[in-house]
């Protein structure tokens, strides 16, 4: 396979409100940035809060991949949601409306695409999709103290996918919501036992997206790894149609 660049989009660098959670998920982007080295390939780790819809676009045109990573709830206005839910915290609107964006152009391009935990929540409200706000059973999904991630192994896998979403092993969660509604042309990849759905694919876009963290460190290069190299297949396949996969056009997103 060809070596990519890969854009892997988190939301922001700084979160004085938060450092806890900033060093949590610098931690995961380093893993994550490692395993694409790991693999090959030229990961350029990207915060989209200030991002303009032409950067991002821009962004998307120079990169053969993109990775939407974690981080704060996807803020309710983009799903018609209550602003008031248990377990709500800050949420960062404008990197919701670039990341979006940026979902949107990769798919209508053709350019492969892997959400991770809210990169996969994020994926389905792009395609006009809602999320669970607060799990009833949250504490089999994320845990708390010091060590957020709770154990999760999936009672369901697409046969066709068992491979690239490590069917067989235990998977790190850490979140709180999930998704409810289907986004437009999203299928259901993966579910837990309890019935979240921890994975989708697009029925006929370049997208994959899964609930858990693959990205962790003790997992990264067992489940990260053969997502990467589904990206890496998914470049090499040629182009056809994506103009029409969507209807939202960029401009308008």
């Amino acid at each position: 396979m060809e070596p990519m660049k890969i854009a892997v989009l988190h939301i922001r660098d700084t979160r004085e409100h938060d450092p806890g959670f900033q060093l949590e998920l610098d931690e995961l982007n380093a893993s994550a940035a490692t395993q694409i080295l790991a693999e090959g390939h030229e990961p350029e780790l990207v915060a989209t809060w200030q991002l303009s819809l032409e950067q991002v676009q821009q962004l998307v045109d120079c990169s053969d991949a993109v990775i939407i990573m974690g981080g704060e709830d996807v803020d309710p206005e983009f799903y018609n949601g209550p602003e008031d839910y248990p377990g709500s915290g800050t949420h960062e609107p404008q990197a919701d409306r670039i990341q979006i964006a940026a979902i949107r152009y990769a798919m209508a391009t053709g350019t492969p695409l892997l959400g991770i935990c809210r990169g996969m929540q994020l994926l389905n409200v792009a395609l006009g999709g809602t999320l669970v706000q607060h799990l009833h059973n949250v504490q089999d999904h994320r845990r708390e103290g010091t060590d957020p991630f709770a154990q999760t192994r999936v009672g369901f896998v697409a046969e066709a996918l068992a491979e690239d979403l490590s069917s067989g092993d235990l998977h790190l969660c850490s979140h709180h919501q999930a998704i409810h509604a289907l986004g437009a042309g999203l299928q259901i990849a993966a579910m837990s036992s309890d019935g979240v759905i921890e994975a989708v694919v697009h029925d006929s876009a370049k997208a994959t997206a899964v609930q858990w963290h693959p990205e962790h460190s003790q997992t990264a290069a067992a489940q990260l790894g053969p997502l990467i190299r589904r990206l890496a297949h998914q470049h090499a396949q040629p182009a056809a149609g994506e103009a029409e996969i969507l209807q939202h056009q960029f401009a308008g997103a």
